[in-house]
C-alpha cells in the first residue's frame, strides 16, 4: 500500500530526489539531448523549493512512499492564473518510476491533487504536455 505525504521543505535529501525525477521526466517526454540540456539540476532543484514557498506559489508538492518507506513517486500542483485573472489548478508534473507504475501509485498522486484542487474551490485542472512524437 502506498502512503502519500508532503515533501520535508528542510530536507535537502528529499528535493534533490523530486529535481532529480523531474528530469527523468524532462527525458521521458522528450528524448535524452533535449530533457537533459533544458534546464540544469540546479534550476530544477530551485523551482521544488519555489513551489514550497507560499510566498511565490500556492502549491503542494506529495511524495508516494511504498511499504518499505522508499520513495517511488512524486506530485507537484499548482494554483495558476489564467489570462482573465481566474484561477485553475496545474498538474506541474507527477512521476512514477519505472519499477513502481502500473501499481496505482500515479492515480493516487493524481486523485490526491485533484483533492487538494477542489478543497481550494479551483474550477478547472490542467497539465501541459509535449508535442513530442514518439
Amino acid at each position: 500500500m502506498t502512503t502519500l505525504r508532503p515533501i520535508n521543505p528542510t530536507s535537502d535529501a528529499e528535493i534533490n530526489l523530486v529535481a532529480q525525477r523531474m528530469r527523468l521526466t524532462l527525458i521521458e517526454v522528450e528524448g535524452e539531448a533535449v530533457g537533459t540540456a533544458l534546464y540544469p539540476l540546479d534550476w530544477l532543484r530551485e523551482r521544488v523549493r519555489w513551489h514550497l514557498d507560499p510566498a511565490r506559489a500556492r502549491a503542494q508538492v506529495c511524495l508516494a512512499i511504498d511499504p518499505a518507506g522508499d520513495i517511488v513517486g512524486h506530485m507537484i500542483v499548482r494554483v495558476e492564473a489564467d489570462d482573465d485573472g481566474g484561477r485553475f489548478g496545474l498538474f506541474s508534473t507527477t512521476y512514477v518510476r519505472p519499477e513502481s507504475r502500473q501499481n496505482g501509485v500515479a492515480s493516487a498522486l493524481l486523485l490526491h491533487g485533484e483533492q487538494w484542487m477542489c478543497a481550494l474551490g479551483l474550477p478547472s485542472a490542467a497539465t501541459w504536455t509535449s508535442a513530442r512524437r514518439s
